[in-house]
């Protein structure tokens, strides 16, 4: 079975970078497409990128384009985002999940990890 867990979460000042990382472990991770999501109190579940399988593709939400970068290594079953020019509105719990027919919605998403916090405060 696919199980997928999330790394790198912690607390920085606006205007800091952070990394965060999911490890993928039981089927090789160029099988799935993989998404972040994030989750703040208050708010919808909101995607941040994903990455297709066929083509290594990305796309990200408009609230992270130009800060954000999702990147994978196969070789290492590990999908990144790289996070800078972090703003208090990016706190939030941020998930890993992955489908195996493509990037899609929340809810077409099959496996999910068990979410890291990023908290951006001064």
């Amino acid at each position: 079975q696919l199980q997928l867990v999330e790394s790198g979460g912690g607390l920085v000042q606006p205007g800091e970078s952070l990394t965060l990382s999911c490890l993928v472990s039981g089927s090789p991770l160029s099988s799935w497409a993989i998404a972040w999501f994030r989750q703040a109190p208050g708010r919808e579940r909101e995607e941040v990128s994903c990455i297709s399988k066929r083509t290594g593709r990305t796309s990200y939400g408009d609230s992270v384009k130009d800060r954000f970068t999702m990147s994978r290594d196969n070789a290492k079953n590990t999908v990144y985002l790289q996070m800078t020019s972090l703003k208090p509105e990016d706190t939030a719990v941020y998930y890993c999940a992955a489908d195996l027919f493509g990037c899609g919605s929340w809810w077409d998403f099959d496996f999910w990890g068990q979410g890291t916090q990023v908290t951006v405060s001064s």
